[in-house]
């Protein structure tokens, strides 16, 4: 079985939505679908059907963040040092091309956002970043064709 990395932060965020779909949003949607059973036929009872449909997916998400939390294997990143890019670290790179600085933390693929900028160990640019040192040259492949990256610095907090 192949352990999923993940933070502390965002095992916390599964198992806050876990604990959110076991104990309010299906206990919600079991009563929506035994209300919509008492109105009479169920063929053409569209509030039942919309139930069943929510019920369906509350309980896929639940199956999925339960997979997720038995493969996760935490790790904290502020235990962590060095110069060397590994999960959990935050990395500030420069467009070689434009100049233009970014910082992004290497996640778990379920706390990735790249608003926040948390980036998923799987996507290109951690995938490139990884085992990398400060001043070392990435090369990315984007959709929008090769980037170049210099490492600047490797935090880890």
């Amino acid at each position: 079985m192949q352990k999923i990395p993940i933070t502390n932060k965002g095992r916390a965020q599964v198992e806050n939505e876990l604990k959110d779909l076991k104990t309010i949003r299906r206990p919600k949607v079991i009563n929506a679908i035994a209300e919509a059973r008492a109105h009479g036929d169920l063929s053409e009872n569209a509030e039942y059907h919309a139930a069943k449909e929510e019920q369906g997916h509350i309980e896929t998400r639940i199956l999925e963040l339960e997979n997720l939390l038995s493969k996760a294997e935490v790790i904290d990143p502020s235990t962590l040092s060095g110069k060397d890019v590994k999960f959990g670290a935050t990395v500030l790179i420069v467009d070689e091309d434009s100049e233009k600085e970014s910082k992004y933390m290497i996640v778990g693929e379920i706390e990735a956002n790249f608003a926040e900028g948390k980036i998923s160990i799987f996507s290109p640019l951690a995938k490139s970043l990884i085992g990398k040192s400060i001043g070392d040259s990435v090369e990315v492949n984007t959709p929008g064709g090769g980037k170049s990256y210099e490492i600047l610095k490797v935090i880890y907090k």
